[in-house]
This record gives structure tokens, sequence and C-alpha cells, in this order.
């Protein structure tokens, strides 16, 4: 036996299920280490590619998703096809005498591994059938939880989508949901959406845990972009909580679990990016005014922001390594 061979094959394979389950099945952890350093990758060179065309960064999430699958199977199909050239004698030609080439072990491999069962060439008696019924109970595994990943990624895509539309619909920035929500005397009817936008929120973002990859999945459609939706949210919450007096705000119990929701959705994203250095775009209380909203002066609500530069850094950190600007800014 070859035991370079055997132990090149049965390291690839170890590599290989140890990443498919990591990123399929254990939630809390995230992408496992190779399908992170290929997302990351990917995403770096078609957002460099895609400068001066978005359309092409929105090939990113298919791309990646491909890429996946593709390194899953190849990782599979090598370490299996190394195992089963250790031997000479690991397989028997059923119709042929002669050696085994490495192309018919390839071939082997691949009808064995998605169960295809040609029976061109067989295994030997002992260890290298054990070896593949093991093969094709991978293969079963890839198969399964492949095609599971990939529904529900896609579901999960939907479901993003649908947040940002929610909160677009209301205004594509902090200062336009605040107006859009102000009936000319009070925010009675925020209640209502807002909740509904936070349950979306805290659906994205179990998603964006248990599916790193939809971090990728990128559109150019504003109205559908998550990352500026979250950002237009968090701005208006901080004009309904700061820059509005106190007797005209919506209930402070919906404010906190909406900014509660937002924090935890910044704190998941927030790993795929870097702090920005530069504070985004304040927003402009003078929209409020115009809309006959009642407002706190601008020195108190330059205060207040104060308190919130860390936070909003982070979230332009997040906009900016998704390609984008910040909410408004994009209008100029």
């Amino acid at each position: 036996m070859n035991y370079l061979y055997f132990g090149l094959g049965v390291s690839l394979l170890i590599v290989a299920v140890t990443d498919l389950l990591w990123t399929t099945l254990w939630v809390e952890a995230g992408a496992g280490p190779l399908t992170a350093r290929l997302m990351r990758g990917t995403w770096k060179l078609l957002r460099r590619v895609g400068t001066y065309s978005p359309r092409i960064r929105t090939l990113a999430g298919p791309v990646v998703l491909a890429l996946g699958l593709g390194m899953w199977i190849a990782l599979l199909w090598g370490g299996w096809m190394f195992v089963f050239a250790s031997a000479e004698n690991a397989l028997r030609d059923t119709i042929d005498t002669g050696p085994i080439s490495w192309a018919e072990r390839f071939y082997f491999v691949g009808y064995s591994l998605f169960t295809m069962g040609n029976g061109d060439f067989a295994p030997r008696d002992g260890l290298w059938q054990i070896l593949t019924a093991l093969m094709t109970a991978s293969g079963m595994l890839l198969v399964t939880l492949s095609i599971t990943y990939v529904l529900s990624v896609l579901d999960a895509v939907t479901q993003k989508r649908s947040f940002a539309q929610d909160v677009s619909g209301l205004g594509l920035d902090g200062e336009s949901i605040v107006t859009t929500t102000w009936n000319g005397s009070a925010f009675d009817d925020v209640a209502l959406p807002l909740n509904s936008i936070t349950t979306a929120l805290n659906e994205l973002t179990a998603n964006h845990k248990a599916y790193p990859i939809l971090h990728y999945f990128y559109t150019d459609d504003r109205e559908a972009a998550a990352v500026l939706s979250g950002a237009s949210l968090d701005d208006a919450l901080t004009l309904w909580q700061q820059a509005t007096p106190e007797e005209d705000r919506p209930g402070n119990s919906i404010l906190k679990n909406a900014r509660s929701s937002v924090q935890n959705y910044l704190d998941t994203v927030s790993t795929f990016a870097t702090p920005s250095d530069e504070q985004p775009p304040s927003p402009d209380l003078a929209v409020l005014r115009d809309a006959g909203v009642p407002t706190v002066s601008n020195e108190e609500f330059d205060d207040a922001l104060k308190d919130l530069e860390t936070r909003r850094r982070t979230m332009y950190g997040v906009i900016r390594a998704d390609a984008r600007q910040w909410p408004g800014a994009w209008e100029e």
C-alpha cells in the first residue's frame, strides 16, 4: 500500500466533511474555514472587477454558492480517488483485465460517489468493499446536505429582500421614514409597521448567523438592499429617540425593542467589515421641520449623536464593505 496516497486521501476527506458539516449544520459557528476564505476571496475579486458595474457584484452570491459546492465535490472526489489509488489491488475491472488507470479510478469514484451504480469496476473483497460503502454514504450526505443548504440559503435571500423592501416602503433614509409615519400630530400609526419590521430583522439576523454566505448576495436594487435599509431604520430610530420631544415620540418600549434588534443585526454583519474612520452624514432635522415634525434644537441633537459615534461608524463600515454609499448620499 502507498501510505502517502492513503494519508493524502484521508486528509482531503476529513477536510471536506469537516467544512461541509461545519457550514451546513453548525449554525452558531458560521461558515467552515475553507468556505469562509472562499467567500471573502470571491467577494473581493468581484467587488474589484465590478467597480464600475454594480451588476457584476450581483454574481457574488451565486458564484460563491456554486464554488462552495464544487469545492466540496472536488475534495471528496479527490480524497476517495487517492484512497483507492493507494493499493494496486483495490479495484478490479469487471470487463477487461489489466491494471487500473487513474482515469478509471476517477470514473469509479465518480459513479460510486453519486450512486450511479454502473458496475464497470468493482472493489476487491474486504476493506475496499467497506470503503466503497462509506464513499457512497459520503456522496449521499453531500447531495442531501447541499440541496437542503441551497434551498435554505435561497429562502433566506428572499427574506432578506423582503425586509429591505418593507423598510424602503416607509422611506429610503431615516428622515423619510420619520416624516412618512408622522400623521400631522403624532406617530400613532408607527407601532404596527415597526413591530413587523423588527420581527423581520430578527429573522434576517438569525439567517445571517446560520448562513454567512447570505452577506454576499448583493443586489443593485436600492430598495432591496438590506444593509441600507438597516442603516435607514437605525437613523429613523435615532431621530425618534433623540430628535423629537419626549411627548411626541412613539412608544418607548417599541423603540427600544427595534433598537435592540438593529444592534443584534449590526453585531452579526459587522464581522464582515471594520468600522469606518469617518462618521456618516448626520440626519437633517430641517427635513423633519419642513414636514411639521416637532424637533429638539440642533445643538441638543448633535450632542446626542456623539454618544452614538461608535455605533454609526460601525454601520458605515458595513455599508462601505458592501460597496455602497450611506442612505441619502446615493441621491446626490
